[in-house]
């Protein structure tokens, strides 16, 4: 209770009005600090709830496991060679080891144990090493349901097995259980950093939807996606997806890409920054020369749909799956005369993360295998949604797609860096 306690407060008191993004050096610094944390604290407890004493993982250079790149230091933009890393971890003795079956170490808390010139072989001496310390089981990154944890290539796993004896073959396991957890769970410390990351995000947002940018009547939907892209560049940073500009109008055969009075705008943006992702989706209009602010009716469709987004975080509880959550929150949105489509999704390391998978928009009746998965404490989602509206005036039901990152502690959701729960305007 206590962690999670504060965790929330770190949360609710992160106060950066003028979010900066650090030196590549000062980024280093964090990321390693970051990884050391959750290599000593987290995975070990981690191995602990999941039963797996002894993980391996085998990646080549420029084919990296994407799991193994979470391991990696921030000096490392790949890994080297052949790099093979094991965890081991026996609770009752309170013993845990990491080791790298590599020519280097893996960053400063992996350190290499193998020698080439005593033994050339490198599988030979992950095996001389896993036999030694006679483990329970050998968790391999295989897995049918999280691309994440399926990164152990074939060349890779056919070369381990094959220096396995038939005994030994018989204590291979999938790692799924635990490289999911690995990759869904969020740290203390990783946590007082995802505000920046939103704030950063938001900004760029909100100075996207305005007339420093948008020249009403000369700039196009595809004029603002390099804007984003742009932006990210001159900022020093990245992003994981391309960003997309949408219009709305209320003529809808009148689909020419520049940007008018009275359209409604929607973006699809993210940025990735610190190893994290954001993934975020807002909304804005464009004022007719007779308005001052947006129609009551879009912002009350707006705000209609904020409740779906509140209906949805209000399932979320400890232990469901995605799918239940999918199903109850549909059926109480319908039940409020709302016409709802859920996609959420986690996010952290990757931005479509491994986790529990709440809808996706072609798959409105359940999700198999991700979204059986159920609800963990300490992760983080990206409440992707939208409704459709019929509106007055509007030739087709307008639809408000929105998208915000939030946390989930065990007990309450809370938004990372809060919500757009108005409509963005954009004078004329």
């Amino acid at each position: 209770m206590k962690r999670l306690f504060i965790v929330t407060i770190l949360l609710m008191s992160a106060t950066l009005t003028n979010a900066q993004v650090e030196s590549m050096q000062s980024q280093a610094k964090i990321i390693n600090e970051l990884l050391e944390d959750r290599l000593e604290n987290l995975l070990p407890r981690l191995m602990d709830s999941t039963q797996i004493d002894c993980w391996v993982m085998a990646t080549r250079e420029y084919n990296e496991d994407p799991i193994v790149k979470t391991f990696l230091p921030a000096e490392w933009l790949s890994a080297r060679r052949r790099t093979i890393l094991v965890f081991y971890r026996d609770a009752k003795k309170n013993i845990y080891k990491k080791y790298a079956v590599a020519r280097y170490p893996v960053g400063k808390q992996i350190q290499a144990a193998w020698n080439p010139e005593e033994n050339p072989d490198q599988w030979d001496a992950l095996v001389s090493l896993l036999r030694n310390l006679h483990p329970n089981n050998i968790a391999l990154n295989y897995s049918e349901d999280f691309g994440h944890a399926d990164g152990m290539d074939l060349t890779e796993y056919s070369a381990f097995i094959s220096h396995l004896n038939q005994e030994e073959k018989k204590h291979v396991i999938s790692a799924e259980p635990l490289a999911v957890s690995w990759l869904e769970t969020r740290t203390e410390k990783e946590m007082t950093y995802y505000p920046t990351l939103l704030k950063i995000t938001h900004a760029i947002i909100k100075e996207g939807f305005s007339n420093k940018v948008i020249k009403v009547n000369a700039t196009t939907a595809n004029d603002m996606v390099w804007w984003f892209r742009q932006k990210l560049s001159d900022m020093g940073l990245g992003t994981w997806f391309h960003p997309s500009v949408e219009i709305q109008r209320r003529i809808s055969n009148d689909n020419d890409d520049v940007i008018r009075p009275g359209d409604f705008l929607h973006c699809d943006f993210g940025i990735s920054y610190l190893r994290l992702n954001s993934d975020v989706q807002e909304q804005a209009y464009v004022l007719l020369p007779t308005e001052q602010t947006a129609p009551a009716d879009l912002q009350e469709a707006f705000t209609k749909t904020n409740r779906l987004q509140d209906i949805l975080t209000s399932h979320f509880k400890l232990g469901n799956t995605g799918n239940q959550i999918l199903a109850a929150s549909l059926a109480q949105a319908k039940s409020e005369n709302i016409t709802p489509s859920i996609y959420t999704h986690p996010i952290g390391f990757h931005g479509h993360a491994a986790g529990t998978t709440i809808g996706m928009w072609d798959m409105q009746g359940g999700v198999p295998g991700s979204g059986d998965y159920k609800l963990h404490k300490n992760t983080c989602y990206s409440i992707e949604l939208n409704a459709m509206h019929t509106l007055k005036g509007w030739d087709k039901p307008v639809r408000v797609a929105l998208e915000q990152n939030g946390f989930f502690n065990g007990i309450d959701f809370k938004y990372i860096d809060g919500r757009q729960t108005h409509i963005h305007i954009i004078n004329n």
